[in-house]
């Protein structure tokens, strides 16, 4: 069966993840085994809710060597974009969900984010770092549109001249062009946008939720002619579904104004392997053996790899074509030639005294 269309009855259209499955940090489970049992089952309600509650801090100190940032910053836990492969599903189960359904329609909204986020900055031993949004979960995800946190934080930045470093894949983040524009005049930000296809039928069933490819080579566009550094995360690629498309991803992201691009190979940890799974065998089961045997090759026979300096960029023949191609259509076009160094010396913590007025 090809779900190009999503014809299956029991396909949730508009959701990556297909079921819940089990919390590892729980110790109960329930499961619909037969259909003709007695008592009526409970099926639970698909709609997006949202969830508030306080947290501790909202700045993280982030320790991988990896992800190349040291700080990140997530005024939302949880994510309706949906994305198959994405690695914050596992997060979700901290907070008593599942990475599967719940991740994707049970929203933590982080109300109190941004006088955390004050009073993070305000810390007598803050040095100005660059702190990166969307670490986890996208910062423009569709729950900012209504909840603006996301803007208040960039607003605080601007105020403190604090540097920050943002990744996104929703063509909302040009509603805060503004002040990414005024911040970029003191060199106070770089922002990079997501994008592992040009293809927009693979978009809808992998990232349903999600900006499409056109929108967010706009946001490359006009955030590049603003006078914002731009680049570009082809991420994650996905041997035998998207990694043809380096070539023609990167010339047409440099076309746009991206000046850097950088690229990793899909890995699927903890309850994320399963997810993948089951969505890889609804939507190409003519491609399935394939893809899998694919990605399991980029990870020394198996789907995930923990290990640091491994697991973004994989290992074996396949990872390592896949990396060469990479560097030379960055080379063939002039993407990464130059880095972007954010200012950390305009920093400064607003008048104490004006506060009080």
């Amino acid at each position: 069966m090809n779900l190009g269309d999503n014809k299956s009855e029991n396909y949730f259209k508009g959701r990556g993840a297909q079921f819940n499955p089990h919390n590892r940090f729980e110790k109960k489970d329930y499961v619909k085994e037969h259909d003709e049992g007695i008592d009526e089952w409970e099926e639970e309600d698909h709609k997006t809710s949202f969830i508030f509650g306080k947290s501790k801090s909202i700045v993280n100190k982030v320790d991988s060597p990896d992800v190349g940032m040291a700080y990140s910053l997530n005024p939302y836990q949880g994510c309706e974009h949906g994305c198959t492969y994405c690695y914050a599903r596992n997060a979700h189960e901290y907070w008593g969900f599942s990475a599967g359904l719940d991740f994707e329609r049970k929203i933590i909204v982080k109300t109190d984010a941004p006088a955390l986020f004050k009073k993070f900055l305000e810390k007598k031993s803050w040095d100005a770092s660059t702190i990166s949004l969307s670490g986890n979960t996208d910062c423009y995800q569709p729950a900012e549109r209504k909840f603006r946190i996301t803007r208040q934080l960039l607003e605080i930045a601007l105020e403190y001249r604090q540097p920050i470093g943002m990744i996104t894949k929703n063509a909302l983040i040009l509603r805060d062009s503004d002040i990414l524009t005024e911040m970029a005049k003191l060199n106070l930000c770089m922002v990079y946008v997501s994008i592992n296809s040009l293809n927009e039928k693979l978009r809808q069933k992998m990232e349903p939720r999600t900006t499409t490819a056109k929108q967010r080579l706009k946001i490359v566009e006009d955030l590049s002619k603003a006078g914002i550094p731009m680049g570009v995360m082809v991420a994650p690629l996905v041997p035998g579904l998207s990694d043809h498309e380096i070539p023609a991803i990167l010339k047409t992201i440099a076309s746009c104004g991206a000046t850097a691009a950088g690229y990793t190979i899909v890995r699927l940890n903890g309850a994320i392997g399963g997810i993948f799974e089951d969505w890889l065998r609804k939507n190409y089961p003519d491609r399935f053996e394939k893809v899998w045997h694919m990605i399991q090759s980029c990870h020394g026979g198996n789907v995930n790899d923990s290990r640091f300096g491994e697991r973004m960029r994989g290992d074996g023949n396949i990872a390592q074509m896949i990396r060469d191609n990479f560097k030379l259509h960055c080379r063939l076009n002039h993407l990464n030639e130059k880095r972007t160094e954010l200012d950390s010396s305009l920093f400064k913590v607003p008048q104490a005294q004006l506060r009080l007025f």
